[in-house]
């Protein structure tokens, strides 16, 4: 990309960069052709989100041409329906992707944190994956040292229970010294906040509109998407449950990472 290649001469992050410019991360990561409903959804999640919830359809769609996308007004719409987004209206509606003003927001304590062995930081994050008429949802929990991904789940609903039972999970293998995540509503409940709680963990979430604070997760959801979802096309529930499960598999076992010197996560992890 020319931006990447500018930077190397400017010296600028890619967070300088989208401050900047005044973009999301999808301005980096994906290309300005949207051949997929996921993809066109999780950059949708992002504005929506971006804007703690207040956008329709109209403003997201002006957002997303803003930044280089030529997408159909009535395919926003249709996606943000099937989603369940609502903008701002003079109605009481609920939110269900961003926090509860009741909820307590934790600190973000990664900024200038060096992260030198496995278990000492942990993140997550959820994607949306498009199935036929219908929306999944995918989590994961993932060692940010070695990039392992400690477990994962796929729901078809976005209710806080199959976060905490994710959650849970992991923590009976392992415990982190400390757990990001961004500040949705199924990461700042009081049930996920008391897991992390009870084990002792140091909680951090990241900054509001920061999607670059998590992006060791966003990296992740860019593999599960081109060397998964968009290559081997499931189209039924199952077909993607036995995709993300060989992929996680494959991911941890036999994927080599350039930052990990060629290693697999497992074999970091494991070391």
């Amino acid at each position: 990309m020319q931006m990447l290649e500018a930077n190397k001469e400017l010296k600028l992050s890619i967070r300088q960069q989208a401050e900047l410019l005044g973009i999301s991360r999808s301005g980096f990561y994906y290309e300005s052709t949207i051949s997929d409903d996921s993809e066109l959804a999780n950059l949708i999640r992002d504005i929506y989100q971006e804007s703690d919830c207040r956008y329709g359809y109209r403003k997201v769609l002006a957002s997303l041409t803003a930044q280089g996308y030529i997408v159909n007004n009535k395919k926003v719409r249709k996606l943000m329906r099937s989603m369940g987004l609502k903008g701002l209206t003079p109605r009481r509606f609920i939110c269900t992707t961003t926090k509860d003003a009741k909820n307590k927001v934790y600190p973000y304590l990664l900024t200038g944190l060096k992260i030198k062995y496995p278990n000492q930081v942990w993140a997550t994050d959820i994607t949306y994956i498009k199935l036929r008429e219908r929306f999944m949802y995918f989590i994961a929990i993932i060692d940010v040292y070695s990039r392992y991904i400690i477990t994962s789940d796929l729901s078809h609903n976005l209710e806080a229970g199959f976060c905490i039972a994710t959650l849970q999970t992991a923590l009976a293998r392992a415990k982190p010294e400390i757990f990001n995540t961004d500040q949705g509503v199924q990461f700042t409940s009081t049930n996920f906040v008391a897991e992390l709680i009870k084990h002792d963990v140091q909680i951090s979430m990241d900054h509001k509109g920061r999607c670059f604070d998590n992006i060791f997760v966003e990296r992740l959801w860019r593999t599960v998407k081109q060397e998964a979802v968009y290559f081997y096309r499931p189209e039924t529930i199952p077909d993607l449950e036995k995709c993300l499960s060989d992929f996680v598999l494959w991911y941890n076992n036999k994927r080599l990472h350039q930052s990990l010197s060629y290693r697999t996560p497992s074999a970091v992890y494991h070391n």
